[in-house]
């Protein structure tokens, strides 16, 4: 049986703590969606990592991680993440699966042209190529990493989509011509320094589950991020569900019985879009310096992200199109320093107040209902019993285990793997 680990809001919930902890007890972890856009913060004895493309179980010698076939996998970077890895003395085992497709140079390149044009109105991208190869995926002309050993097929094949694309970059963009074969030797180059870790991950998982393995799936971004679910258009373009988890690692649906939603005890974001809850000046900045475990700014942008309370009417919204069956509640360390703390506990739009998640157009009109609750104003890092927690910290967590509406199974109280109270 298979558990997966999704995030709840927005991104950044500390999704890559909570598998770096669980993979401990797994034998596979797998990525199965998203790319090289967001990051998974790891903090260990060996440093601290902020892994981009890979799974957070790397650390684990026992544990094979695998990139899943719907993950964007950007080449370059996976390879420069296995480097510096090995430079601090890991030695992570991989498993990329032949069916994963690849980002291509010229979706990084048309991510940021399309930013450019659209200026103000754009989406906030990473500009990592991200809509662009899905967009490709989808519109069958993407490139799976199997093709890519077959040189003939791929190079016709490139030579057909830069047709295409060359077009685009000279009426819309304005911008040089590409080669094909100038592409195909990078891509080329790339492709054999990462032949040693492909693999048939699909057969790979088959003889896992048969043989009772321990399997963790492991989510990017957050469910509001969902294209179908989250805060359409300023969302990312795969799904951040758990749903979606057997779909992009290549497993029966019904193998995940367990889903771990990480929720964050405040809130934040990268990127436009929608923020009921968002908080401004000063307010924001105190937040943003004692949130994380080096403040809140984005682990692959290191843009400030935007900041908030907590938001109960998203995160319970969150954890019920994931389908989670329990919760990690994180950062909570952060708020040590409040007297008393915020938290939205409705959206008031229209002359009503709202308690479920609305679509984007009405989510655009709300404004936040909040509640104050006393702060604890003091440092609980160090706690490693739930009963030793202060007691406005003890009912703060129990305010939003009843808020959300699913058991709230682990504390973190810190960056560290070991800054964790269980429940």
């Amino acid at each position: 049986m298979a558990k997966a680990i999704v995030g709840a809001n927005w991104g950044d919930e500390g999704k890559g703590k909570i598998t770096d902890v669980l993979a401990a007890e797994s034998d596979v972890v797998i990525r199965f969606q998203g790319g090289s856009n967001a990051g998974h913060t790891i903090i260990n004895d060996k440093g601290r990592f902020a892994l981009h493309q890979l799974p957070s179980g790397v650390f684990y010698p026992h544990v094979t991680n695998i990139i899943g076939n719907g993950v964007a996998l950007d080449m370059g970077k996976f390879l420069r993440e296995v480097q510096s890895l090995k430079a601090a003395g890991v030695e992570p085992n991989l498993l990329v699966s032949d069916r994963v497709q690849v980002v291509m140079p010229y979706h990084v390149l048309f991510d940021q042209y399309e930013e450019e044009r659209l200026g103000g109105n754009s989406f906030g991208s990473t500009k990592s190529g991200i809509a662009p190869f899905y967009s490709d995926k989808y519109a069958k002309i993407g490139f799976q990493l199997a093709e890519l050993f077959d040189e003939a097929y791929a190079l016709d094949k490139l030579e057909r989509v830069l047709g295409a694309k060359n077009v685009t970059l000279a009426h819309l963009y304005h911008k040089p011509q590409l080669s094909a074969q100038a592409i195909f030797a990078e891509l080329r180059k790339m492709r054999d320094e990462i032949a040693p870790y492909v693999g048939d991950t699909f057969q790979f998982l088959r003889q896992a589950q048969a043989a009772g393995k321990q399997i963790l799936l492991e989510g990017q971004l957050g469910a509001m991020k969902d294209p179908d679910f989250g805060i359409y258009p300023m969302v990312t373009s795969s799904s951040t569900l758990a749903g979606f988890g057997s779909i992009g690692a290549g497993l029966p649906p019904y193998t995940i019985t367990d889903i771990v939603c990480v929720v964050k005890a405040y809130s934040s974001a990268v990127g436009a879009g929608a923020f009921v809850s968002e908080i401004f000046g000063e307010e924001a900045q105190q937040l943003r310096l004692h949130g994380g475990d080096k403040g809140e700014f984005g682990a692959t942008t290191g843009r400030p992200r935007r900041m908030g309370w907590f938001d109960a009417v998203a995160t319970r919204y969150g954890v019920q199109v994931q389908g989670a069956t329990q919760v990690a509640l994180t950062v909570v360390d952060a708020l040590g320093y409040l007297p008393e703390i915020p938290v939205c506990v409705g959206y008031a739009v229209d002359g009503q107040v709202l308690q479920s998640f609305p679509t984007t157009p009405t989510l655009a009109r709300c404004k936040p209902v909040i509640q104050t609750l006393p702060g604890w104003n003091c440092d609980i890092r160090g706690i490693t019993r739930y009963a030793d927690l202060p007691e406005a910290c003890r009912n703060y967590v129990e305010f939003i285990e009843a808020q959300i509406g699913v058991p709230i199974t682990m504390v973190s109280n810190g960056p560290g793997r070991e800054e964790i109270i269980y429940r």
